[in-house]
């Protein structure tokens, strides 16, 4: 092979493997692997059921009150209870001398006693004289029997003044302090009460609530949104301090209406059970009034809420494909660290449960799943907090700037 041939040969290969090494790389880039999408953390909606329960201040009544005073006058001989304890009804408080009350009773009695024999002695005459048509017997019997009548009615009453001499408790209850010590001198009706008994078991509890707490309840109790818990028989919790819940539930007695225009407050009355003495009268509280429970709601986080330049809420949603879009929502109130949605949402739906990760939308992400909604039977509650948290103007919420389009 001379030297031409060899420069002919050579430029050949040197073609080929040009052209080997443009296929080769052009392959590389047709199976290089796709570079994958950021990751972002989602959760799935579901629709779940929320208490509403608003929380407002009162204090507790006591249920029955009683006054004691004395009936008849006279002069306390002894006192027959301790202060602050528990009395029962019909139970001895004081005792009043007796003394002048017992003459009166025994003289009234011996005059009944002659009134009766007199009586007695006319209706024989009248008896005798009926068939002689007799008319002064006749009237003299009837005299006789007015006496014994009219004697009857004065040994009454002293029956009446020598009991009241004992001053009994009119209920059960808890008693408080003695006006009066033994040697006082009372006077019947006095204004002045020896003491009073207050029935603590069971107990009222008078709630205030606010026109907005009456706004904001009663409303979704007639939206057909939540199964309502029912005039006269809604559910009423108790705290006693931060950390301190009563163990029993009362019931609502009355039902708030929303209060005339000028109206500061309206009281609402609960009953509640008592048996441990544990509530005293004048105490201060807060109740949870349950009113209900509202039905398939939707919760998203509050980092899930974004806004735009103009002050509306949205939530970024990673559909079918990946790719992940702004929603335009409508919130209602907060409840707890999560937002309810009004509207812009559907179950189902995948939202990024932090915005501040900021995928751009349209990108394909890779999505994570990192939560579950809270069970139905442990779902949240709305409290007055909650309530006068509205999120439409999008306040303490992150704002989503052009990068985030």
């Amino acid at each position: 092979m001379n030297s031409g041939q060899s420069v002919k040969v050579l430029a050949c290969s040197l073609s080929l493997a040009g052209i080997l090494c443009i296929i080769a790389a052009c392959r590389g880039q047709v199976d290089a692997p796709q570079t994958a999408g950021p990751e972002v953390n989602v959760m799935t909606l579901q629709p779940q059921s929320i208490a509403l329960i608003t929380d407002v201040p009162g204090h507790t009544s006591a249920f029955l009150t009683a006054e004691v005073r004395p009936q008849v006058s006279g002069t306390i001989l002894r006192r027959d209870f301790a202060e602050g304890t528990d009395v029962r009804a019909g139970q001895l408080l004081y005792q009043i001398d007796p003394r002048t009350y017992q003459v009166a009773y025994n003289s009234d009695k011996a005059a009944l006693s002659l009134a009766e024999a007199i009586a007695a002695r006319q209706r024989a005459r009248h008896l005798r004289a009926a068939e002689q048509q007799d008319d002064d017997a006749d009237f003299e019997y009837k005299w006789a029997r007015a006496d014994v009548v009219a004697a009857r009615a004065v040994l009454d009453r002293d029956r009446t003044d020598l009991v009241a001499t004992r001053i009994t408790a009119p209920i059960s209850g808890r008693i408080g302090v003695s006006t009066v010590t033994s040697g006082a001198g009372v006077t019947a009706g006095q204004p002045t009460a020896l003491a009073t008994i207050l029935q603590l078991d069971p107990i009222y509890v008078d709630l205030t609530l606010s026109p907005t707490d009456i706004q904001h309840v009663m409303p979704h109790r007639t939206n057909g949104g939540e199964r309502q818990a029912g005039v006269g028989t809604s559910e009423v919790g108790l705290r006693l301090s931060e950390d301190t819940e009563y163990a029993y539930t009362g019931k609502l007695q009355l039902s708030a209406v929303p209060p005339p225009a000028g109206m500061e407050s309206v009281t609402v009355r609960a009953v509640f059970p008592n048996p441990d003495g544990l509530l005293l009268a004048g105490m201060s509280v807060h109740a949870q009034l349950r009113e209900g429970v509202r039905t398939q709601v939707l919760l998203v986080p509050r980092r899930s809420v974004i806004c735009d330049t103009t002050g509306h809420a949205s939530v970024l949603v990673v559909g079918s494909s990946t790719r992940v879009e702004v929603r335009p929502v409508t919130t209602e109130f907060s409840v707890g660290d999560q937002w309810l949605i009004g509207s812009g949402l559907k179950a189902g739906d995948r939202i990024v449960v932090d915005a501040l990760q900021r995928p751009r939308r349209g990108i394909t992400v890779t999505a994570r799943l990192v939560s579950k909604p809270v069970p139905v039977a442990d779902g949240p509650h709305i409290t007055p907090d909650s309530l006068s948290a509205h999120a439409e103007d999008c306040r303490g919420v992150p704002s989503i700037d052009d990068s985030t389009h």
